[in-house]
């Protein structure tokens, strides 16, 4: 089980054990995992490097800690593919998931010279800010920012943005929406962000931007998300060319 003379350290091989006991769902989410003295003993190592594989699991999400109670195994994250343009409710719904928004923000405001100059629209222009959490089967994934110009996508209300916005766009506005460009970045939970996912403070978090325009070139939308790093992980498939 544990091969002394690999020069892969024990303490990853451990992490990989229990991995495989999650992936296997011989550990499923909400069940208790030994204790380190169990592991010690079962692995005849050191409490220490059973410690830095639990740390480790942790800090990717596939383990948790409750105070006084132990570790347990945390809901299985939620893949994402970077190929292909999808809404989040429509993404979602194809994995048998119940999308869900709360709306914290919606508000016509003035369009500020780096946004304007991003949606090539006019300083001051007025613009749409919305800011929602983003929801499956109830359970808070991320924190949504996004920025429309106002006199592109015409008649927006609270009502549409709480169901789907690019359903709107492309059914009753009959703009077709073409492509976007994502930068993805890690980074660690605010204050604000961590009391709306329902994390700690400075917990891992994916930073995600994206500018996505019409099939004409217009931009439509500039949007800031923040995602839960221990319930979201996103899949590229690459082939050599």
């Amino acid at each position: 089980m544990i091969d002394r003379e690999s020069p892969v350290p024990i303490y990853y091989q451990i992490e990989e054990y229990i991995k495989n006991l999650i992936d296997n769902e011989e550990l499923n989410p909400g069940d208790a995992i030994p204790s380190e003295r169990e592991f010690s003993e079962q692995f005849s190592v050191s409490r220490m490097t059973i410690r830095q594989a639990i740390i480790n699991l942790v800090n990717e999400g596939y383990l948790y800690r409750q105070k006084g109670r132990g570790t347990f195994v945390g809901d299985k994250k939620i893949e994402q593919t970077l190929q292909g343009l999808t809404s989040f409710t429509e993404d979602m719904e194809k994995r048998g998931m119940k999308p869900g928004s709360k709306l914290l923000k919606f508000e016509l405001i003035p369009a500020s010279r780096s946004i304007s100059n991003k949606l090539l629209i006019n300083e001051h222009d007025p613009l749409y800010e919305i800011k929602r959490i983003r929801f499956a089967d109830d359970l808070p994934m991320a924190i949504e920012t996004t920025y429309i110009p106002a006199n592109l996508v015409k008649g927006l209300t609270e009502d549409i943005v709480n169901r789907s916005l690019y359903s709107y766009i492309e059914n009753e506005l009959g703009l077709q929406i073409d492509s976007a460009k994502q930068i993805i970045e890690s980074s660690i939970a605010r204050a604000d962000e961590a009391k709306d996912l329902g994390i700690n403070k400075n917990a891992p978090i994916l930073y995600i931007r994206r500018q996505t325009k019409l099939t004409n070139g217009q931009p439509l939308e500039l949007v800031k998300s923040v995602y839960r790093a221990d319930r979201y992980k996103f899949v590229i498939n690459m082939k050599r060319n």
